[in-house]
């Protein structure tokens, strides 16, 4: 494309040209005053043509005041890429008191932030429905118990009759034992006739079977009967346990703190309902405290386990690590925690909460452009190079941020005059004319 200069000297040829074609020496045969018109329309033509032109090809200007705008210089600088973002003290441990079972507040025994001592009652739920099937509960569980002890009973009563048995026999058995072998004797003498020998003998014979066969029985009975006590012995031992559970359980209605420390986020209000394993607040163990933050998801790639950083307290630096990361973003944030890398933990207060400064990576030389509120407007695509009383548009390219700088990769060279300020005027601007 033809520069101002370059169109004014062409137009000026041609003005030279045509002037001379119109007044040259030619044979004409009439007069024409086409010529004359000639020469006068194509000068006209040309400065329309060069008004047109210098119109279309002016760089779009706007005149600003100095005061209206903020120059910043191009540095060549360490670039450190770094964020900084808000994290809370909180305990270094903490456990949260879950409602065992639910019912409605009766009793609240301890105010929110009080220092318990672990078994310490610290509210009491009612439920009468549970209460009700606990009561309903516990009597049928010592019913069973009862019946347990009573067929127990039972079977050691049994043998008890058995044994009895067994004494009789055994002392009818001795009395036939005793007359075989007197008349055993007689008969050999033959003073006992065959008959009545005959008669002893069966009698002695059926008493010593009776017998084998009762102290068989009775061996057997023993042992089925071991066997049923001892199942009786094991179900009384499960109810025995059940009935425990039940009656801790009743215990349940009562919540008490399950360690020492201090209580916080309990808000209970009396007659509200709890279900079961619904949080009534928390205990934390005072010794020692961690950082929790809620950073923004745009760091959930670059923040990770061991990163260091510091916080200020006192006038001093503190270092700190990054010691967990939850990537499940809520809200377009995630929660890191971190913890005091120094040994010694300072005096906190849980809830205080400070400017962390986290490092993402090591110090390098680089050329930097502070931040400003150019960038909302650009994206980091352009920028004004201010010089003299002048700043003109240059496409640039830029890297990492931190929250001071951004990373310069392309487009600018340290020295360079950058205007930071925003850009919302001057987004169709080419130039823009500095006024004091």
């Amino acid at each position: 494309m033809l520069s101002q200069l370059q169109f004014l000297k062409l137009w000026h040829k041609i003005a030279i040209y045509s002037y001379k074609f119109v007044n040259m020496d030619t044979v004409v045969l009439r007069k024409n005053r086409k010529n004359k018109y000639l020469l006068v329309a194509v000068p006209a033509f040309l400065l329309v043509g060069y008004f047109v032109y210098a119109a279309a090809t002016k760089k779009r200007s706007l005149d600003v005041k100095r005061s209206e705008i903020v120059i910043r210089p191009v540095e060549d600088a360490f670039f450190e890429d770094f964020i900084v973002f808000q994290a809370k003290v909180e305990p270094l441990n903490s456990m949260l008191i879950n409602v065992a079972e639910g019912g409605s507040v009766q009793e609240i025994f301890i105010e929110n932030g009080d220092r318990v001592t672990k078994g310490q009652p610290l509210a009491r739920l009612y439920n009468p429905n549970t209460e009700l099937s606990y009561v309903t509960q516990e009597t049928s569980i010592i019913e069973q118990v009862n019946n347990l002890d009573k067929a127990k009973l039972d079977l050691r009563n049994q043998e008890l009759n058995l044994a009895k048995d067994l004494v009789a026999i055994e002392h009818d058995y001795q009395d036939a034992k005793t007359q075989y072998d007197l008349n055993e004797k007689l008969f050999k003498e033959e003073i006992l006739s065959a008959n009545e020998w005959q008669k002893t003998k069966e009698n002695f014979r059926f008493q010593k079977e009776r017998k084998n066969i009762i102290q068989q029985s009775i061996q057997k009975e023993k042992q089925a009967n071991a066997v049923q006590i001892s199942q009786i012995n094991q179900s009384k031992v499960f109810m025995q346990k059940s009935l425990e559970i039940l009656r801790t359980n009743k215990k349940n209605f009562l919540v008490t703190a399950p360690l020492a420390g201090r209580i916080s986020s309990f808000e209970p209000i009396l007659g509200k309902n709890y279900t079961v394993g619904e949080s009534i607040g928390k205990i934390d163990v005072m010794k020692g405290y961690k950082l929790l933050a809620e950073v923004d998801e745009y760091y959930l790639e670059k923040i990770s386990e061991g990163q260091k950083g510091h916080i200020e307290y006192n006038g001093e630096n503190i270092n700190v690590a990054v010691t967990k990361v939850i990537p499940e973003v809520k809200n377009g944030r995630f929660i890191a925690e971190l913890n005091f890398t120094d040994g010694k933990v300072p005096d906190l207060k849980q809830g205080l909460s400070f400017g962390v400064r986290l490092t993402l990576s090591e110090k390098k030389k680089s050329t930097v452009l502070s931040k400003g509120a150019f960038y909302a407007d650009t994206s980091g695509k352009w920028i004004f190079i201010a010089k003299g009383g002048k700043a003109v548009r240059k496409d640039i390219k830029l890297g990492r941020e931190n929250p001071l700088y951004y990373e310069v990769v392309s487009g600018l060279q340290p020295g360079d005059s950058i205007i930071t300020s925003a850009y919302t005027d001057y987004k169709s601007i080419e130039v823009l004319n500095i006024n004091n």
